[in-house]
């Protein structure tokens, strides 16, 4: 009786134990989403912030940059605020975030001039970012077209 109540047991455990493993696969993909969209929110933020200073003449830009910053690293970096304050920087960013599916510092990014889907960059300035990720969402969407 021992042998098939501990049998018995060990059933009811792997069956347990294969029901929490798809549960824990979803909670850790969500939590991965969750700061992939964060990541994006925090860039476009740090990017419109930019165009803003340099729309109102804050910052100065080169012409045919749409005032767009040309790359992730200047939003790092900071740049010179204009009007007298020549030793004071801006940064709008504090570091380029990770990307959580793709696990680097290397996002893709569009420019002004590029089409809305495009997947190489112009090169001229950053309008937009999204992730390298070529894998598909919990909602089944690409996490590229976030």
């Amino acid at each position: 009786m021992t042998l098939l109540e501990l049998i018995l047991a060990c059933a009811i455990l792997s069956i347990l134990a294969g029901a929490a493993l798809p549960i824990a696969r979803n909670r850790i993909q969500h939590s991965r989403e969750v700061e992939l969209r964060h990541a994006l929110r925090e860039m476009r933020d740090a990017i419109d912030r930019y165009k803003d200073y340099a729309d109102t003449g804050k910052i100065r830009t080169e012409v045919g940059s749409e005032n767009y910053p040309p790359d992730l690293d200047t939003l790092v970096k900071g740049v010179n605020l204009g009007g007298g304050a020549a030793d004071r920087r801006m940064r709008f960013l504090r570091a380029i975030p990770m990307d959580p599916m793709t696990h680097s510092r290397d996002w893709g990014l569009r420019a002004v001039q590029d089409d809305a889907d495009s997947t190489s960059w112009g090169g001229k300035n950053v309008f937009d970012v999204y992730s390298k990720s070529t894998a598909t969402a919990s909602d089944g969407t690409k996490y590229s077209d976030w």
